[in-house]
């Protein structure tokens, strides 16, 4: 990000608002992605973006394989008894 403010409003409806797509744009915001919110002593508020693709498991397609499982069992396999 650059060193300048990005200075722009939105209107607030209900209790959401639109994030200008300036700001989305020079943040990396995307679809799925959270906001943390803080607010600050002084009144003003910070807020964090938590870029959701860039968590552990964002590289992760899911398992297509071919084996079929059987949840009880392979649950108490690993040690877990559910009786």
């Amino acid at each position: 990000m650059s060193g300048e403010s990005v200075d722009s409003e939105s209107k607030v409806s209900g209790n959401q608002a639109n994030i200008p797509a300036r700001i989305r744009r020079e943040l990396d915001i995307d679809d799925g992605d959270k906001l943390r919110w803080q607010l600050q002593n002084d009144g003003t508020v910070r807020i964090r973006v938590v870029q959701r693709r860039s968590g552990t498991f964002s590289d992760f397609g899911g398992y297509d394989g071919d084996d079929e499982t059987d949840v009880t069992t392979d649950h108490d396999a690993w040690g877990v008894d559910v009786n």
